[in-house]
């Protein structure tokens, strides 16, 4: 028997949002394929402990409500993946706001039974998105940070980012998330960064500018 999702029953808008995606995992897997299509073990594997069930119920859950949808890939692919739909991609921001939210909660240090991927990576660069540097720049960020690639893009005061590489960036960057934390969180300086070698492309001053553009920094001082 298929169990009924739990209600707050309150005619209010955040009540009835909070049914939808208040249940635990559900905006983990908003975040998950706000990057891209996934299938169930892309999902299974980005959501350590969730388990086969639980997962299954949530997309279920998800579908029901519009959020998510299933697709299969094109030859050669062939493989069966989840999706958002138009109306689950409108939690973006919602979803950005709590990542800012939850920056400065990043101050304690990553616990060893704790997973990071790369493009949770480039969720923080959004959400720590700062306009007022951003003002006049019109420049692609392309990152290859351990076995994932991803890119930022600035102009006319906004910044997107999508996976994948970016055309003809202004700087490439590549390492393992470890020495990118560092540098993101000046706990390693651009100058020691670039002693790392992780600048293939680019030089230090376009590094520092994307450091101000992205600093979730100011967001820990408040």
């Amino acid at each position: 028997m298929i169990k009924k999702p739990r209600s707050y029953n309150q005619y209010c808008p955040l009540a009835r949002a909070l049914d939808i995606v208040g249940e635990r995992w559900t905006p983990l897997i908003v975040r998950e394929l706000l990057s891209g299509p996934k299938r169930f073990k892309d999902l299974l594997d980005a959501l350590l402990g969730i388990g086969t069930n639980l997962l299954s119920t949530r997309l279920k859950e998800m579908e029901r409500n519009s959020l998510v949808l299933k697709e299969m890939l094109p030859p050669p692919g062939v493989a069966s993946v989840y999706v958002l739909t138009d109306h689950g991609r409108q939690l973006d921001e919602t979803l950005l706001a709590l990542t800012r939210w939850g920056i400065p909660l990043l101050a304690q240090p990553k616990k060893p039974d704790e997973l990071l991927l790369p493009h949770w990576i480039l969720q923080g660069m959004l959400s720590a998105f700062n306009a007022a540097e951003a003002a006049g720049v019109a420049e692609t960020y392309e990152f290859h940070i351990d076995n994932e690639v991803f890119h930022a893009r600035v102009e006319d005061g906004r910044a997107t980012g999508d996976m994948g590489s970016g055309y003809k960036p202004s700087l490439i960057c590549s390492s393992n998330s470890e020495i990118f934390m560092a540098i993101a969180f000046r706990v390693m300086s651009p100058e020691q960064g670039m002693q790392t070698g992780c600048i293939k492309v680019g030089d230090i001053e376009v590094l520092k500018r994307v450091l101000r553009i992205f600093d979730p920094t100011k967001i820990m001082q408040g």
